[in-house]
């Protein structure tokens, strides 16, 4: 299976800090993700990112993760993502990971 994490950066690319509450973006990546009918999840993490101009800027990250989610499907949510957020870009990454799932009944 495929693991593919989206990351997505909350600083606004023209005003380089972050306009909205973290929960709102939460909310819009929910949002995105179920429109697509696409299981998830997401962490919130701290990172810094370097502009296309050279300048760094640190910020809160959110990192979306979709197992076995075809490319297509995957760059769309990147594309809504990155323009909804107001990004210069989004970082996807795409590992081959060992993944199966455990049920159990009384």
């Amino acid at each position: 299976m495929t693991e593919t994490k989206i990351y997505v950066g909350l600083n606004d690319k023209v005003e380089k800090k972050q306009l909205l509450e973290t929960e709102k973006y939460i909310s819009v990546l929910r949002n995105v993700c179920h429109s697509y009918n696409t299981p998830f999840s997401f962490g919130v993490e701290e990172g810094g990112y370097i502009h296309e101009n050279g300048d760094y800027t640190q910020e809160t990250t959110l990192v979306l993760t979709l197992i076995d989610i075809d490319k297509v499907t995957v760059n769309e949510i990147a594309k809504d993502l990155c323009m909804f957020f107001h990004q210069e870009s989004v970082l996807i990454t795409t590992g081959i990971v060992r993944a199966y799932y455990v049920s159990e009944t009384l």
